[in-house]
């Protein structure tokens, strides 16, 4: 029986090492094995040029256990490195994967879910032996029981039942591409273990883009991430018909007239995906379409900030008619909650674009079949920067008389940060219809604003621009930059309920991705280069004709931009230890 098993883990080594697949397994289960101690189910999950991510299970068939420790050895120069839900350390070619504080316990017929991140050169043979507490894996102990020893496939566990917040007492998803891109990074192991919005950026970005992770592949590592309770995947679809019409970085591949090939193409293959039974234990969290409602408000018709892209946009009717299809879709399925994108403070906190946009987002959530209650929530400050409370000064706050509402900086908003207004307008939306338990999650990737910047205390009082200048976190030089803004910082870290209304704090956009390119650059990705990621622009309407701000020598946006994090690790506010 062990020379079966062993000659089996042998060929499907030399598969991976020959082939590069991105899914290799080997597991007591393939080889028919029972009577054993315990399995362990590695899985090669996704493997490029120089690493590679993989998921563990393990499962215990001896005595219960309060702490565990699995152990096994590389034949080749495998080095492991970040790693979630599991310590994990290496010496020499023996990697050790031991318990956490919160998953100690391993019951007996229990199993334990965990990954990491690793690098090699050559071939990536697996590994042939593992123990668990110094007993060896996957080997009939000749004590008899113990089953069919399947590893499982880390989807065991957790309730799948609907809950009104998803992120309460619930993990949620580590993305392994992210997670090793920050890994690599000096410094990047502080936050490399951080759960990070997964991007849907396009058609192609479903199977994978460039031999890299597909939906599936990050709910099967979702599910691997999970163990035996809940998990939170987070999504970002994001590909409308003439998307982001005010902005040519994220503008997408399907033009305006598209929705068709939006529904058919893009949406519908998504939601056959997320509605498969195996992937009902985890709770996905889909973010609806950034950057599109809100234009309808604010750049269209007679406005100074208007383009012809959005009036297009508005006439057709395709992107309320695409949140709406989206939004009925995928709300279908019962473990899905959808979050529709809500721009920020300094995009529609003032009075002519507030309950306008509240109105607008209440006729795409009942268009296309949708109802309010596909819509679990909205997000705000979705890629942005706004600071997310400016604890030095209120919009009620007077200078020598004069409102703070008249300094440049606010410029007559209602709202001086991004809690205050995602607060207030979570109230806009249950009064035009929308659900009364509706929850609202804040971006916070990117809105720390630490650093030696950062001010202390109130500006002085000689003037209400003065005294909002000297004393605000934000250190954009206009609210509406939004392009890889210099100066900035990682946010709050994630978190379930931190305020009131509020589900969490998200970082839906992975920090270390680019906003846009600093100059144009070909591409086959539909995305043009707009001169708000140019440092030297000296802006329009939208950000009242002031420079940028913009970071220097950016690739396209999603591209990973290295001094970009850098600088948002060194501004991190709260600081990172």
């Amino acid at each position: 029986m062990s020379r079966t098993r062993t000659a089996m883990l042998a060929a499907l080594a030399l598969v991976a090492g020959a082939s590069g697949t991105a899914f290799a397994s080997a597991s007591a289960a393939d080889a028919g094995i029972s009577a054993v101690p315990c399995t362990v189910d590695y899985k090669v999950q996704n493997q490029w040029d120089s690493g590679f991510t993989t998921a563990v299970t393990v499962t215990n068939n001896a005595a219960a256990k309060s702490s565990w420790s699995v152990k096994w050895s590389y034949a080749g120069n495998q080095t492991a490195s970040s790693g979630w839900n599991a310590k994990i350390s290496q010496s020499g070619k023996t990697v050790t994967a031991a318990n956490e504080s919160y998953n100690g316990t391993l019951g007996t017929g229990g199993s334990i879910s965990f990954g990491f991140n690793a690098s090699y050169s050559g071939s990536n043979a697996l590994p042939t032996a593992f123990t668990l507490d110094g007993v060896t894996c996957n080997v009939d102990d000749g004590n008899g029981g113990g089953g069919d020893g399947g590893g499982g496939d880390g989807g065991d566990g957790g309730t799948g039942s609907r809950v009104d917040n998803p992120y309460t007492g619930a993990k949620v998803y580590v993305n392994p591409e992210w997670s090793a891109k920050a890994a690599a990074e000096p410094g990047g192991s502080r936050v490399s273990n951080q759960p990070t919005g997964v991007w849907l950026d396009r058609i192609a970005a479903i199977n994978g883009v460039n031999g890299g992770m597909g939906l599936r592949d990050h709910l099967d590592a979702a599910l691997a991430q999970k163990g035996s309770g809940e998990e939170v995947v987070q999504l970002v679809v994001y590909d409308l018909p003439g998307r982001d019409c005010a902005a040519l970085a994220s503008n997408g591949e399907l033009g305006p007239t598209e929705i068709d090939k939006y529904k058919t193409q893009f949406i519908d293959p998504i939601a056959a995906i997320l509605a498969d039974p195996k992937y009902a234990s985890l709770r996905i969290v889909t973010t609806i379409e950034i950057d599109s409602l809100p234009n309808l408000v604010t750049n269209t018709g007679s406005r100074a900030t208007a383009t012809p892209q959005c009036d297009t946009m508005l006439a057709n009717g395709n992107y309320v008619k695409g949140v709406g299809y989206a939004l009925a879709k995928l709300g279908a399925i019962p473990n899905v909650y959808n979050y529709l994108d809500a721009g920020h403070h300094g995009w529609i906190g003032w009075d002519d674009n507030f309950a306008p946009s509240a109105t607008l987002f209440k006729q795409a959530a009942t268009s296309e079949g949708a109802t309010v209650d596909d819509v679990a929530g909205f997000i705000t400050n979705t890629a942005n920067y706004s600071a997310l409370k400016e604890n030095n000064f209120t919009i009620n706050d007077t200078v020598n008389g004069t409102s703070v509402r008249q300094s440049k900086w606010v410029d007559w908003n209602r709202y001086v940060d991004e809690l205050s207004f995602a607060q207030a307008f979570r109230n806009q939306l249950v009064s035009v219809g929308f659900n009364s338990n509706i929850g609202m999650l804040i971006d916070t990737s990117r809105n720390g604003w630490g650093g030696t910047a950062r001010p202390t205390g109130p500006g002085a009082q000689t003037s209400v621009d003065t005294y909002i200048d000297g004393g605000r976190y934000d250190r954009r030089i206009h609210v509406g930059n939004w392009c890889n803004q210099s100066g900035a910082g990682l946010g709050e870290r994630p978190q379930a309920s931190p305020a009131s209304g509020i589900d969490a704090y998200v970082w839906m956009k992975p920090p270390g991705e680019s906003d846009g390119s600093s100059s144009a650059i070909p591409n086959d990705e539909g995305k043009g280069f707009d001169r708000m990621c140019d440092p030297t622009y000296t802006g329009n309407a939208r950000n009242g004709n002031s420079m940028s701000g913009a970071l220097p020598n950016a690739p396209l946006s999603g591209h990973w931009f290295s001094a970009q994090f850098q600088q948002l690790m060194q501004n991190a506010y709260p600081p990172l230890s």
